[in-house]
């Protein structure tokens, strides 16, 4: 059996570093934090008791950035109506502010026949079928834990 915990981060958080230990830990340190510091965004001051820290997972800085990470499935999934050139740029998606993915989502999907996204309605179908691959390459925590995942298995 493995066990992990992956939530999202609510909040920016640093860079990832390139040891794994260390990236372990940066993780915990930011769930364990009450107040933003050192360029790191506010954490939800987790207590995690002894939690081995590679076992600690987050979806920066929400999980929607891995179903946007996945456009041509999204596109898909909505079909007529969906607004694909509103969706974020970036590379990285988890610099994209989380208001700022929810809302670009809102209107990529609003006038689709399945109407406007939610995480209720259509989170877990879409978990389903977005390309693995095409978020492990936006989202660099997600990587990180399907690494981690991969490796436990």
């Amino acid at each position: 059996m493995i066990n992990a915990l992956l939530v999202d981060s609510e909040t920016p958080i640093g860079s990832v570093p390139q040891n794994k230990a260390e990236d372990a830990k940066a993780r915990i340190s930011h769930l364990k934090q009450k107040d933003g510091s050192a360029g790191r965004g506010q954490g939800d001051g987790w207590e995690l008791g002894n939690v081995p820290s590679e076992q600690v997972h987050l979806m920066v800085q929400c999980m929607e950035a891995w179903i946007v990470a996945d456009p041509e499935t999204l596109e898909a999934f909505y079909k007529q109506n969906f607004k694909r050139d509103v969706l974020p740029k970036r590379t990285d998606l988890e610099q994209e502010p989380k208001a700022d993915l929810y809302q670009k989502l809102k209107n990529a999907t609003k006038d689709t026949q399945k109407g406007e996204y939610g995480k209720i309605k259509h989170a877990s179908k879409l978990l389903l079928v977005i390309d693995p691959e095409k978020v492990a390459k936006r989202c660099p925590h997600f990587r990180i834990f399907r690494e981690w995942l991969i490796q436990s298995i």
